[in-house]
């Protein structure tokens, strides 16, 4: 496809712009798309993930923390103070329980007084990381990327996390330095399975190899063909132990970030998995708890048609003055949604798909205005 300039420095092409534009739109959908947003999740108990807000409208600062499902964000928390929480695990909706003094739920009223194994933090009052400041923070300058904690949930400032910020961070997970210092276990695989940081890296490859040693001796030891011996070396045999006999050697110190894969690295065994089941980390023996995998499983659920995209085709067949009328019409309208859904940013509202469709039909009818003006120009 013929370049469009667009300044003497660089040059795109309305496809590069579209495709970028779209896959970062499937990114941020996928959130949502792996949620219902037309029945409440309530009836699904201890939902194992989902999106999730908290209405301060209804449950303000000072009050209970309550959490509340997409669908009910939409069709009970309309117009109201929202604080989008991401997503979280095994939470129940609380919308309309007695927690909500003056509100009763639109989608499911029938509920529990309260929902005993729900998990709340500082986040359901709109205030995140250690400093425990609003996100977007009006009176921060500083741009900084906010990453969640796949134990506490909590989401953190880069800058607060005390280590450095690895590559492809949206590729991998991270638990922050006070949830480690509460699991200190975890410092073991941090020392062999975590993503190395500077000081690290010399010593990764002289530790596997200590580990595969360590293996071969112990595959040398048995020496009994016996199936009832293999089955009970099986069951004590401890990945983590194995670990702890090479030794640590990672510093103690700031969060950690995990490799894709890594959680099924983790010893299984039976004291393992008590001690799992004990301190609630339970979930990291199961990868599909991850962000990702619910991230995939909303993408997939989502019925786009397969394929080249019809309109790409037509864009390769127009010519170079053709292109530039679009690019600049895109771009308009790009701007236009931008302030649009500001508006609901700033204002704490839930964005819903009348207001979408609203938007749509105002860009429609100033379309029309635009063509049938022959000396209209912008």
């Amino acid at each position: 496809m013929e370049k469009i300039k667009m300044c003497e420095e660089q040059t795109v092409s309305l496809v590069d712009v579209l495709e970028e534009d779209e896959e970062l739109e499937e990114e941020a959908s996928a959130v949502l798309a792996g949620s219902d947003s037309d029945h409440c999740s309530y009836p699904q108990g201890y939902v194992k993930r989902q999106a999730l807000y908290a209405c301060n409208t209804c449950t303000p600062k000072g009050g209970e923390a309550a959490g509340v499902c997409l669908a009910c964000s939409y069709k009970c928390h309309e117009g109201h103070e929202l604080f989008e929480l991401y997503t979280k695990r095994n939470f129940r909706c609380d919308c309309g329980n007695k927690k909500f003094s003056e509100l009763q739920c639109k989608l499911h009223p029938d509920k529990d007084d309260i929902n005993s194994l729900n998990k709340y933090s500082q986040n359901f009052f709109g205030v995140y990381c250690t400093c425990s400041r609003p996100y977007p923070d009006p009176d921060d300058q500083v741009e900084d990327e906010m990453i969640q904690c796949v134990v506490c949930e909590d989401w953190l400032h880069g800058r607060h996390l005390g280590c450095v910020i690895p590559d492809c961070v949206e590729l991998q997970e991270m638990i922050c330095e006070s949830c480690m210092n509460k699991n200190l276990f975890l410092w073991t695989y941090a020392a062999h399975l975590a993503v190395p940081g500077a000081v690290d890296q010399v010593k990764e490859e002289a530790e596997e190899s200590k580990l595969n040693v360590l293996k071969e001796d112990k595959a040398d030891d048995v020496s009994e063909p016996s199936c009832k011996r293999s089955r009970e070396e099986a069951e004590s045999s401890c990945r983590l132990k194995e670990l702890q006999a090479i030794g640590q050697k990672r510093v103690q110190s700031g969060a950690v970030f995990w490799p894709s894969e890594w959680r099924s690295k983790l010893c299984s065994c039976n004291a393992c998995q008590e001690t799992m089941s004990k301190t609630g980390l339970s979930f990291l023996l199961d990868e599909s708890d991850t962000v990702l995998a619910y991230e995939h499983k909303g993408k997939n659920s989502d019925q786009r048609q397969q394929g080249h995209d019809p309109l790409m085709s037509a864009l390769d067949n127009l010519n170079r003055v053709q292109q530039l009328e679009i690019i600049h019409g895109y771009n308009d309208m790009k701007t236009e949604l931008k302030d649009f859904l500001q508006s609901f940013a700033t204002e704490g509202k839930v964005v819903t798909s009348d207001d979408i469709r609203q938007f749509f039909e105002q860009q429609s009818r100033k379309r029309r205005r635009v063509d049938s003006d022959p000396f209209h120009s912008t």
